[in-house]
């Protein structure tokens, strides 16, 4: 490795590492990337992993934070290939016994499909879509004075509430139910406090952008913020997995795009004992269990109103889907778990050979189990698309623990950077002043396991560096083995 001092190295090169490398570069640094695996990207890589011509994404899919990052819309990706696919319909839920609930762009359309909710609707989401970039600004930022105090005030009232709570205020299980759909991405109990704030956010969200998936696959992300740092002058290599600090250049700074373990593990020899014990004791949550299919047409569902959506919601009930989030939350079973379904090929026929179709789905399960939830996630297609399982070509699946194998990021099969509870939303991966600073002024950590938590936003990585700059430009280049 390449002994040439540079001002700052990232460990990692998923949307948080490379964010975090391209705002140390705007602000003066050399910069360089190390990133273990043969290709950049973490949860945003694409590949043929059924038949050929089939491209589907190992692990995000769907980006409804990620075309509304204050940090990505600050830079120029659509000139480094990005385009963004999308459809009028985020979501659809669809139901056993009447029409799938729906949310789509206009919110008095969602309203009206919502009946007798659609006016306690509009009172919900309106003030916050009106002003989603100051809301957007604050919630991706972390713990802090706001710069639109009022409007985390509001935000605040109904966030710090459960799902539960939230959906008991409506009146139409259809309506509770796509609420419980939304707040299943929290991957915990809905009855737990601050589950409302993903529900409220992902409502405000579809009201403002339609849910996009990245044009010819998630890699796109990648790959335009890999192009848009190497114009800034930063330099990338894969395939260089990083086992002791000592492998790295002289640096002034390294931000670690990893899981508080290998942070841990890493940075053992100069983080003191009660730091590393408090990294231990990060909580990681479920696991997920993913499944990815080349299909001979469109999935067939009874309610066409679900064929043209972005993500679709499986689980029917809001009480089904509470079950299923708090079985996996404890490390039970189920035969009936929330399953959340991406139609990348309908927004991107890209993704597929002409007149073929790709589909995504995953669940929440235990962490690092060995069941195979292959059968049980096509049975939940199933139900609501007869014939599913007709137009199945190929498929390919990822268990917990090939997840992990795929991304030491995520432990236990986590793909969102670990619980976001109360306990663990804003003082993750421990309780600091400064979350992405450690007891080692020159080690910074800015993944998904630092706030605001999951998601392709890059904005975990963006403050790190942030956090990072007063360092950098005091310290001088050192050797840190």
């Amino acid at each position: 490795m390449a002994e040439q001092p540079v001002d700052a190295v990232v460990i990692g090169s998923g949307p948080n590492g490379l964010a975090a490398a391209i705002e140390l570069a705007q602000n003066g640094a050399s910069v360089v990337v190390f990133e273990a695996h043969d290709q950049l990207g973490g949860g945003t890589r694409t590949g043929e992993v059924t038949l050929p011509g089939f491209q589907h994404d190992l692990c995000s899919a769907c980006h409804p934070m990620g075309i509304l990052s204050p940090f990505f819309r600050s830079l120029p990706l659509h000139r480094h290939g990005l385009r963004w696919c999308q459809s009028d319909v985020s979501v659809a839920h669809p139901l056993d016994d009447s029409p799938a609930a729906r949310l789509v762009l206009d919110i008095d359309a969602t309203a009206e499909a919502l009946g007798p909710d659609g006016a306690r609707y509009r009172r919900l989401v309106t003030p916050f879509v009106e002003r989603a970039d100051e809301l957007l600004n604050d919630a991706l930022a972390p713990l802090g004075l706001p710069r639109s105090p009022l409007l985390m005030a509001r935000f605040g009232l109904t966030a710090l509430r459960s799902c539960e709570q939230l959906a008991a205020t409506f009146q139409s299980p259809r309506t509770r139910a796509l609420l419980a759909g939304c707040a299943g991405h929290a991957t915990q109990p809905l009855d737990n406090p601050l589950t409302a704030a993903m529900t409220l956010m992902f409502l405000v969200t579809a009201h403002v952008e339609s849910w996009p998936v990245a044009e010819g696959g998630s890699w796109a992300i990648t790959k335009a913020l890999a192009s848009h740092l190497r114009s800034l002058g930063g330099s990338i290599h894969t395939s260089t997995p990083i086992t002791h600090l000592g492998q790295l250049p002289p640096t002034r700074v390294v931000v670690f795009d990893t899981s508080p373990d290998q942070l841990a593990r890493l940075g053992a020899s100069r983080l003191p004992a009660r730091y590393l014990r408090r990294l231990s004791a990060y909580r990681y949550g479920p696991g997920s269990f993913k499944v990815d299919w080349a299909l001979d047409g469109p999935i067939p569902w009874s309610d066409p109103t679900v064929a043209d959506a972005a993500t679709v919601h499986l689980g029917g009930t809001f009480e089904e889907i509470a079950a299923g989030e708090r079985a996996a939350f404890e490390g039970r079973h189920t035969d009936r778990p929330y399953v959340l379904l991406v139609q990348q090929s309908v927004l991107d026929p890209s993704r597929a050979p002409q007149g073929k179709h790709t589909g995504y789905a995953y669940c929440h399960v235990p962490a690092n189990t060995d069941r195979d939830y292959t059968e049980i996630i096509e049975q939940q297609v199933e139900r609501f698309a007869p014939g599913f399982r007709d137009r199945i070509l190929a498929r390919h699946t990822m268990s917990p623990r090939q997840l992990y194998a795929y991304s030491r990021n995520y432990v236990g099969g986590a793909v969102t950077g670990g619980t976001a509870d109360m306990w663990q939303l804003f003082t993750r991966p421990v309780a600091r002043l400064d979350p992405y600073s450690t007891p080692d002024p020159r080690l910074f950590i800015g993944s998904a396991s630092t706030p605001p938590g999951g998601g392709v936003h890059g904005m975990c990585g963006y403050h790190a560096a942030r956090s990072a700059l007063p360092a950098l430009r005091r310290l001088e280049p050192v050797k840190l083995g």
